[in-house]
């Protein structure tokens, strides 16, 4: 793994980089001399976020507007890629979407699409980047799930098992990368204060109590968890006793418990 001691001069695709941790981890990166590639909807957003990054680490930054939620996206977005002759060494799949409300009031799109984003843009993704990684003997990749990964949340039912898979398929992929000098990183955060947030429909500040750790912290610590190729990151002292307190109560309770909590975001 010596190959990926530094990321100065990598290049690393980030998606969903127009803000939030995506944003948090463009800076992060090109502070420590990576050569980005920013993937985002907006390409407004994305072209302030490149000047910015430009202007205050003298970055090397390629933007690509692409809506990773339409069907066959990822495939696109690769063969632009290898158009632009662009090898990634780390992939950062940050792009995910979550909507707060029942399935059977939501609208078909918006379930298809959160799977889209969420599941088959990130297995995709990873698929497309991989073989490389494995041919040199280094690359990384950092999967954005949630500490909703660890159990099922009534009213974000389809948000939450996608990252159950995130969290599934990336440890996985941990254990089958580690024979070829590829690091895998799940990052699990909590609720933490992003467009996100307004996106899901929850209450204004109704989370403000539990945002106690900023996006630029949960980059931060993705970073390092990366760096030491650990399996999952789970951001916040806080976070990090979910999964022990999800195993000490029935499971009927906690989904009693999650799903009244869920009742009082609206």
């Amino acid at each position: 793994m010596s190959d990926l001691a530094t990321f100065a001069g990598k290049t690393v695709l980030i998606t969903g980089a127009s803000s939030g941790i995506g944003r948090a981890f463009a800076h992060r990166l090109a502070a420590a001399d990576a050569e980005l590639v920013l993937v985002a909807r907006r390409a407004d957003a994305l072209a302030r976020l490149a000047e910015t990054l430009r202007d205050r680490h003298g970055a090397t930054v390629r933007v690509i507007p692409a809506d990773l939620a339409r069907p066959g996206a990822a495939a696109d977005l690769y063969r632009t890629l290898l158009a632009q002759g662009l090898d990634i060494d780390a992939l950062i799949n940050n792009a995910g979407i979550g909507i707060h409300g029942d399935l059977a009031d939501a609208d078909l799109g918006t379930v298809t699409g959160q799977i889209q984003l969420n599941v088959t843009t990130v297995a995709e993704l990873s698929s497309l980047v991989l073989p490389a990684m494995v041919a040199r003997g280094h690359g990384a990749i950092v999967n954005i799930a949630s500490i909703a990964a660890f159990q099922p949340i009534a009213h974000m039912a389809v948000y939450a098992a996608t990252k159950a898979f995130v969290l599934s398929f990336t440890e996985a992929l941990h254990q089958e990368l580690k024979p070829h000098g590829v690091r895998v990183t799940v990052l699990c955060p909590g609720p933490v204060r992003t467009e996100f947030q307004e996106r899901a429909g929850f209450k204004p500040q109704y989370d403000s109590a539990m945002l106690d750790v900023p996006a630029a912290e949960v980059a931060r610590q993705g970073y390092v968890g990366l760096m030491a190729n650990k399996r999952a990151v789970l951001p916040g002292f806080g976070i990090k006793a979910v999964p022990l307190m999800l195993r000490l109560f029935p499971r009927g309770f906690i989904l009693w418990a999650i799903g009244h909590f869920q009742t009082k975001r609206r």
